[in-house]
């Protein structure tokens, strides 16, 4: 709770900074205009306050070189490239009104050109019967953090002014529309979506936006006219994986959509190594190294989460929950009738049944791809020896030979006690080739002792289902007992 105080009183300051340099006008703001986009000022909130700046006035499409490659069913590997400026572009690709469109969006000094970007549009076309564009403002984004944080004004203007073109062209409804960006991709979307909604009274403005962890520098706590928030689209879910350090993680802590989704609390992914260095704490833009260290796997975790999400929905179950410390204690276990969304590309399901906005959610994610993890309450009730000393695991194999196993308990043991603890697996256990039961003494324990798995419970946090498991007799330290239905 400290760090959401730490946001509101940084919230406040900017917005009396504001309210300073308006009503005495100290500082001459500059204005730049690009043909069908409009114009630009440099006014606060989006320069000239502290924490933006640095920020300046936007350049040119033409010299960020904004592209827009077409992926459809009819594409395959390949794609179209679109001009936002040029009509014909669109109207002879394969681009089809009938289908719903999705807009991927990158970040500060990636592309759309290959990479993470054309593989999720890719992996689209490929499970949906949609039109997939991968957005590629390179040349806009490849520059100082600053800079490239103005850019997405553009940007944003250039997508808006390309989607209202879909819809007087093709009578196109902008609820079929669905943004996904990643850090200040997600911003991008949001001024798009912010921009569509000004198009008139009638216009039911952007379907949906995915943020994957939005930028957080120059963002966090500002007014929502800079950034992505709720009211950009009909329905806005957030993904945080680098809130981490703050204020120097990359992505930004606060909620910021209708759904905001902290996979491992948010802050610090699980299988990710990246360290900073002493010896290089800060870079040429004055930004601490820790910055680009923390986010090369923490950051761009979001965009890979949502990529495994579409292959692997209920690997990605979140729980409503005050906090992360909170979830981890397993209070928010298992889901309520009303259900629990999942994370990722189909969280949109869930949105009719959580109207509420800025609700926070949390899960853990497995460590390596695809990420997945089922969250349980394993309970065992064991039988054999009156008193041992050891540790108790309960062992998970795949039907593809993987094998994940998970200690449930260390310490004494007692015939018929139940020994349980909540657990993320990352093999779904209803779709395991089988589940055993395994044991390890410690010193002072009998050589011949043996342990079995009298029962073994498995609470499913999806529902509260379970499913009871039943071992056959003891076994010694190290040997793995089988378990079948009871």
């Amino acid at each position: 709770m400290e760090d959401f105080t730490v946001l509101k009183k940084l919230r406040m300051i900017n917005l009396i900074w504001i309210a300073v340099y308006f009503l005495l006008g100290t500082a001459q703001a500059n204005e730049v205009c690009y043909e069908t986009i409009g114009c630009f000022s440099d006014k606060p909130p989006w320069s000239g306050i502290p924490g933006r700046h640095l920020f300046g006035l936007p350049a040119s499409p033409e010299s960020m070189n904004i592209s827009f490659s077409l992926f459809t069913k009819e594409t395959g590997n390949l794609s179209q490239k679109i001009l936002y400026n040029k009509t014909s572009t669109l109207q002879n690709s394969h681009f089809s009104p009938l289908r719903k469109t999705r807009f991927v969006i990158h970040g500060f000094t990636s592309t759309g050109k290959y990479g993470w970007v054309v593989e999720l549009c890719l992996l689209l076309v490929n499970v949906e019967d949609i039109n997939c564009f991968a957005v590629d403002w390179e040349d806009g984004a490849k520059c100082t953090y600053f800079i490239a944080g103005s850019n997405i004004r553009v940007l944003g203007a250039v997508l808006a002014y390309f989607i209202n073109t879909m819809m007087k062209t093709y009578q196109y409804c902008p609820s079929n529309i669905h943004l996904i960006g990643h850090s200040l991709g997600a911003h991008t979307a949001g001024e798009a979506g912010r921009r569509l909604q000004d198009v008139g009274k009638n216009s039911p403005g952007v379907g949906r936006i995915s943020g994957l962890d939005p930028a957080g520098f120059g963002f966090e706590g500002f007014p929502e006219m800079v950034r992505l928030d709720p009211s950009d689209a009909r329905f806005v879910d957030v993904i945080h994986t680098n809130a981490a350090r703050f204020p120097l993680g990359y992505g930004m802590l606060s909620a910021t959509g209708d759904i905001d989704f902290y996979p491992n609390g948010g802050k610090n992914m699980v299988g990710c190594i990246d360290k900073a260095t002493p010896e290089t704490e800060h870079d040429k833009e004055g930004l601490p190294r820790e910055v680009h260290s923390v986010g090369n796997c923490h950051h761009s975790r979001s965009h890979e989460y949502y990529r495994y999400s579409i292959l692997y929905p209920s690997g990605f179950l979140a729980y409503p929950c005050e906090s992360y410390k909170s979830f981890q204690a397993g209070n928010c276990f298992p889901c309520s009738r009303q259900g629990c969304p999942v994370m990722g590309h189909y969280a949109d399901q869930s949105r009719d049944k959580l109207k509420k906005s800025n609700q926070t959610y949390y899960l853990n994610t497995g460590p390596q791809e695809p990420f997945t993890s089922w969250r349980y309450n394993i309970s065992v009730k064991l039988n054999g020896i009156k008193r041992a000393k050891g540790e108790i695991n309960i062992v998970f194999h795949s039907k593809d030979g993987g094998i994940k196993e998970y200690q449930i308990v260390r310490g004494n043991l007692k015939q018929e006690q139940i020994y349980s603890k909540l657990t993320d697996v990352e093999i779904n256990p209803e779709s395991v080739s089988r589940i055993e039961f395994v044991w390890h003494k410690q010193f002072f324990t009998f050589f011949w002792a043996k342990l079995g798995a009298e029962k073994l419970n498995l609470i499913r946090g999806q529902d509260g289902k379970k499913t009871s498991l039943c071992g056959h007799g003891t076994v010694k330290s190290g040997v793995p007992q089988t378990l079948t239905p009871c």
